[in-house]
């Protein structure tokens, strides 16, 4: 073991003790964080407008704080984006995540305090490698690097506005290069394909253990590197690889991809649960499928589950829950537009059930991100087909015909039988979902399938400006906008006819 590999293990230690006990204490844990955060945002704009000095219990705090998403917590982000100090968290914010807009915006603009960046995003960051480091005591990924394929960002004014992961390579220059490649400059290029191109030259070489981020985007990479090689799957390009933490989108349908492109028993998948708004989860145990909820990062969670909001000692297992925050990243009494669900109180425990608008209600199916995951991957299974990406639409009812769902679907495998392939995938709908099967019996007809080329989703992702392909919409201007795009994309694409 090497000498870098024994000092980080000793930190690491004492990090896993901090996290046994908010194992331990959550309740108290995250009492904590709430007068904490309470204590440093009375003194802002908006705590003076709320009176946040004037909080003593959280059923207070719920009654004189409203809940917020994007568009009513735009006014305050607009104010910290013009310069303005103090308005809904101490000093001036100077960072600024961008993800997908809303509709009325292209983009939303997440405040990143210097708080948030070293004691959530950071933080969380770390504890991936301490959390792995304990489960996997004899692992050498320490004596290596992490491969870290950011986004871009740009100066605007004073302030840096770009993808959250670019903003913390970013700003953890003077350290994140003793663990991390490509270099800086490298790693925020904003063109894809010349990030890829400079990724290939710089780090084939480097002892390179593991690697991190979303899937799709890292996908395409490791294609890349195998093209630029010659080589038949990643170990030959880097043998001492073993450890990919992920995040940003369910893993399931690139899982049986990754590992074909990284043939190994000895390979790990994590995952994590870090957004723009925070860093919230990890999976802190192999032999489970969810994750811990971080309660020590400067985060107080709340949980809605339709009109009720509670805070963390009201949960119930089984239940979803869309979530809010109030954090040291200025936003109060936020919701995300995440959903999640409790796999566990002792400890807390969760699983990423999706986002609030990513369903499909039109004729009363109430179909989730969930069921469609769970459908999908039992259609591959009975298929042996793998698929890259997908999105799902509703087709509108006429005079003449009924409903139906229209899946756009990129397989990277084609199923050996596809029409037994959609049978699986309306079966097991009806199986997960009463509702579903109960329109199916009256309102709608079996979904239909239009299969689109090889890369199709990533061009368009690329072109819009998206990191993540929406799975499921209540309209159809997302599939519609897919359509349009594979039509002068130029790839093949195939529907069945109603």
């Amino acid at each position: 073991m090497s000498l870098r590999n024994s000092l980080l293990r000793a930190w690491f230690a004492r990090r896993e003790r901090a996290i046994d006990r908010f194992r331990q204490h959550p309740l108290l844990t995250q009492e904590r964080m709430f007068r904490r955060l309470l204590h440093r945002g009375a003194s802002t704009a908006f705590g003076r407008e709320f009176g946040l000095g004037t909080v003593r219990t959280v059923e207070q705090f719920q009654t004189q704080v409203p809940t917020f998403g994007y568009e009513r917590f735009k006014p305050y982000i607009e104010r910290m984006r013009s310069g303005e100090r103090d308005v809904t968290f101490p000093g001036r914010v100077t960072l600024f995540a961008r993800s997908s807009g809303t509709t009325s915006d292209r983009s939303k603009y997440i405040p990143v305090t210097r708080e948030s960046l070293w004691w959530n995003h950071t933080l969380g960051m770390r504890d991936v490698a301490a959390v792995y480091a304990a489960n996997y005591p004899r692992s050498k990924v320490l004596d290596g690097k992490t491969l870290t394929l950011g986004g871009s960002c740009t100066r605007e004014g004073e302030t840096l506005v770009g993808d959250l992961s670019a903003l913390l390579i970013h700003e953890t220059t003077f350290w994140s290069g003793w663990f991390r490649a490509p270099k800086i400059a490298t790693a925020i290029l904003a063109d894809f394909d010349a990030k890829c191109e400079a990724i290939c030259r710089e780090c084939v070489g480097e002892r390179i253990t593991a690697f991190a981020g979303v899937p799709s985007w890292n996908l395409a990479l490791m294609r890349r590197v195998l093209e630029y090689t010659g080589k038949s799957n990643l170990l030959e390009v880097w043998p001492h690889l073993e450890m990919f933490a992920h995040g940003g989108v369910e893993f399931t349908p690139y899982r049986r991809s990754f590992e074909e492109l990284i043939p190994s028993a000895g390979m790990h998948y994590m995952e994590t649960y870090n957004a723009s708004e925070g860093f919230f989860a990890l999976a802190d145990d192999p032999s489970r499928s969810d994750m811990l909820l971080m309660l020590d990062y400067g985060t107080f969670f709340e949980f809605r589950h339709g009109e009720q909001i509670v805070p963390l000692e009201g949960v119930e297992c089984g239940k979803v829950y869309a979530l809010l925050i109030t954090s040291n990243n200025g936003l109060w009494r936020y919701e995300i537009g995440d959903t999640v669900e409790f796999t566990s109180t002792n400890p807390y425990r969760i699983r990423f059930a999706g986002r609030t608008r990513q369903y499909i209600n039109v004729f009363g199916e109430e179909l989730i991100v969930d069921n469609a995951e769970a459908a999908l991957q039992a259609a591959c299974r009975a298929t042996g087909a793998v698929v890259s990406e997908y999105s799902v639409a509703p087709c509108y009812m006429s005079l003449r015909e009924r409903g139906a769902h229209e899946w756009i679907v990129e397989f990277e495998r084609r199923p050996d039988d596809m029409e037994r392939f959609e049978a699986t995938l309306d079966e097991q709908l009806r199986a997960v979902n009463s509702d579903y099967d109960a329109k199916r019996r009256t309102t709608l007809e079996r979904q239909h399938l239009t299969e689109v080329a090889p890369g199709l989703f990533l061009a368009w992702m690329r072109a819009r400006g998206k990191n993540k392909v929406p799975r499921l919409s209540n309209d159809r201007r997302v599939a519609e906008d897919v359509l349009a795009f594979a039509a002068g994309w130029g790839g093949s694409m195939q529907t069945k006819e109603r």
